[in-house]
């Protein structure tokens, strides 16, 4: 069974920065390889996937999420994370975190998924 779940949503204004956080229970599995991402959806629009890192600590990121997110994950703390910067109104979405243990990139593919944090920039 896996579960994962986001927090660190807010509302925050233009430039500011905030830290997601998506903790991941997966009981039963005795494995080492993940691969794990994070995407959005604003309202209206389809899901996007934001960033990518799997267990050999590679990462990928989507074009125009570059430089401003980066995805970084605590294995001891079995959590994953998402640091947004230099925020925009853009940016407004419920974000969420994804894992697998099987490559889906950026791809919505993943059979596992949080519920979702709410992100307000204005």
């Amino acid at each position: 069974h896996v579960q994962l779940v986001e927090s660190g949503g807010g509302s925050v204004e233009a430039g500011g920065s905030l830290r997601l956080s998506c903790s991941i229970s997966a009981s039963g599995y005795t494995g080492s390889n993940y691969f794990l991402g994070w995407f959005r959806q604003a309202p209206g629009k389809e899901r996007e996937g934001i960033a990518t890192i799997d267990s050999d600590g590679d990462t990928a990121y989507a074009e125009s999420m570059k430089g401003r997110f980066t995805i970084s994950v605590d294995n001891a703390k079995n959590t994953l994370y998402l640091q947004m910067n230099s925020l925009k109104p853009e940016d407004t979405a419920t974000y969420y975190c994804a894992a697998d243990v099987y490559r889906f990139g950026l791809g919505s593919g993943y059979r596992y998924w949080g519920q979702g944090t709410q992100v307000t920039v204005s």
